[in-house]
């Protein structure tokens, strides 16, 4: 799979590769992607390339870089980590990086190309987020991709001393797609 595109909302998904490392660093740590995460640490280029050794060489991460059909700039990341082949489910994360590229249905494009990728190549069942509830633009945005809203996780993490509450949603592959 070397790429694939929603013409309407006008981006396509491409595998990451080693040469987006910078971009992948600059926006994770930036201040408006960082706060809508669990998991708020700094990344380093170091840590990002023993995420690509560790995870996506070995098949428990695939992870995409949405990019600008028009042009093919990149404006963000969609991935899936912690592969369980045997129960046909993973976990599902995005970020949009670019700040112009926010707010436009950019994300919900990249979940449905994601979930679409998910179901078709990869014949998962499930495909489940966990966001915070604070998050609710992205909430709304993952209902609008086709997640559903399982249940919350009251107080289970803690962010600079506050107990956070986290959304658990999911999706299911459509029956037709194991035709």
């Amino acid at each position: 799979m070397e790429r694939i595109e929603d013409p309407g909302a006008g981006i396509y998904l491409r595998l990451m590769t080693h040469a987006d490392t910078d971009r992948i660093v600059a926006w994770r740590n930036s201040e408006s992607v960082r706060r809508n995460f669990i998991y708020q640490e700094l990344f380093t280029r170091e840590s990002h390339e023993n995420w690509i050794k560790t995870m996506v060489e070995t098949g428990r991460v695939v992870q995409m870089i949405i990019c600008m059909l028009e042009d093919g700039e990149p404006v963000g990341s969609v991935y899936i980590r912690d592969i369980d082949r045997r129960h046909s489910k993973a976990e599902y994360g995005i970020f949009i990086g670019e700040d112009a590229a926010r707010g436009k249905g950019i994300g919900t494009a990249a979940a449905k190309l994601m979930l679409r990728y998910c179901f078709e190549v990869e014949k998962l069942h499930r495909v489940y987020l966990r966001a915070l509830s604070s998050n609710e633009q992205a909430i709304r945005s993952y209902e609008k991709a086709g997640f559903w809203r399982e249940g919350v996780l009251r107080q289970d993490v803690c962010i600079d001393g506050v107990y956070r509450d986290i959304v658990w949603m999911a999706a299911l592959a459509p029956e037709e797609s194991f035709n």
